[in-house]
């Protein structure tokens, strides 16, 4: 999967940086010159830093939700755990991660050593449970939609409209805060945003997430992971005569 999605290809996996460093660009324009958004840390970086996983997060399911149709023939004709395929659409856009992380470290060492209100601290080794906690989310999901998209061709097509709106309802480029305490619960029962906001405090801020928010995310990951294996390893025995 990963040299197919780069073969032929003039910058090859330099696009895993380029996209997300040009959505950067784009909204750090957007938010600073047109419409200006008020956030403690300097805005490229915080966009940055919220874009790099959602694009991660986004790729992956998007990618493991047509990952069955696309094996077809492997899943009609061989006997062997089908949970194969969404994985590897999420180890393949997190490759694509790892790459545009190189950005990330850079933006960081730039903002530190010019004086800008970056901290940089031992909690940096914590992206590494963030990290854990996102993939936990996105597999869950993955199975869902691979399965999903089986028995249902139009998944496929109401995901793309959900990840959008999904992304504009998540702190990916403005911080996800509101005066009115009813419409803020509604915004915190996204688990995406307590594990982007995570991102941002141990790798910018210096600071443990919150402990509440983010353990939402950490257990609402791990049901939606749970609930998501279990379904999709019960109804495997149907998806060579939905293939």
């Amino acid at each position: 999967d990963i040299r197919v999605r780069y073969k032929q290809s003039i910058l090859g996996i330099v696009w895993a940086m380029f996209i997300p460093l040009s959505m950067m660009l784009l909204f750090s324009f957007i938010f600073t010159r047109v419409v200006t958004v008020k956030v403690d840390i300097p805005y490229p970086i915080f966009a940055y830093c919220g874009l790099l996983p959602w694009q991660f997060f986004a790729s992956a399911t998007t990618a493991a939700t047509n990952s069955l149709i696309a094996n077809r023939t492997l899943v009609t004709k061989i006997y062997f755990p089908s949970e194969v395929f969404p994985i590897s659409s999420i180890i393949a856009s997190f490759v694509d991660f790892l790459v545009g992380s190189i950005v990330l470290v850079a933006l960081i060492i730039y903002f530190y050593f010019t004086g800008f209100s970056i901290v940089v601290s031992w909690t940096v080794f914590l992206v590494i449970p963030v990290i854990l906690v996102q993939i936990i989310f996105t597999a869950g999901v993955s199975f869902f939609l691979s399965m999903g998209n089986l028995f249902f061709r139009d998944v496929r097509y109401i995901y793309n409209i959900i990840i959008t709106l999904w992304m504009f309802s998540s702190s990916v480029i403005y911080p996800m805060k509101v005066s009115n305490p009813e419409l803020q619960r509604i915004f915190n029962l996204n688990p995406m945003t307590p594990i982007l906001d995570a991102y941002r405090d141990v790798l910018l801020r210096g600071k443990l997430p919150d402990i509440n928010a983010f353990g939402y995310a950490a257990v609402i990951s791990f049901v939606v992971f749970i609930s998501g294996w279990v379904i999709f390893y019960k109804m495997q025995y149907k998806f060579a005569e939905k293939a």
